[in-house]
């Protein structure tokens, strides 16, 4: 009768690891965030210059920043639901094109001296 040694534990596997690298999709992330990071400060660059052009109260040019920020609270459930729907990346496109129609709206009311178009824009 012959005996054999049965093992139990199984044969070890080597773990293969994905040539592809993520730098590219690191790199675009970190430019958004950098980008939307300079909208949000161009902001307080504009409350000064606005209120010396228009003459207006610092209440009153403080609405820059309180529209700005109210867009953030008001868009986020919509905005959920449109990434459930096309997608992050897409979602991130919709957004960069928003805040780039946003910025051209600034040269008719520059051209025009409105204060509720920038506060529009």
């Amino acid at each position: 009768m012959a005996i054999t040694n049965v093992s139990t534990t199984p044969a070890p596997t080597t773990a293969t690891v994905p040539a592809t690298s993520n730098k590219v999709a690191l790199t675009v992330v970190t430019t958004l965030f950098f980008m939307w990071g300079f909208i949000t400060v161009l902001n307080d660059v504009l409350v000064p210059h606005l209120k010396s052009i228009f003459d207006l109260t610092y209440a009153k040019v403080m609405l820059i920043q309180f529209a700005f920020f109210t867009a953030y609270f008001i868009f986020a459930l919509p905005w959920a639901k449109v990434v459930d729907k096309v997608g992050y990346k897409m979602t991130m496109v919709l957004g960069l094109l928003t805040m780039g129609v946003g910025a051209f709206l600034f040269i008719p009311a520059a051209i025009a001296p409105s204060y509720p178009l920038f506060l529009g824009a």
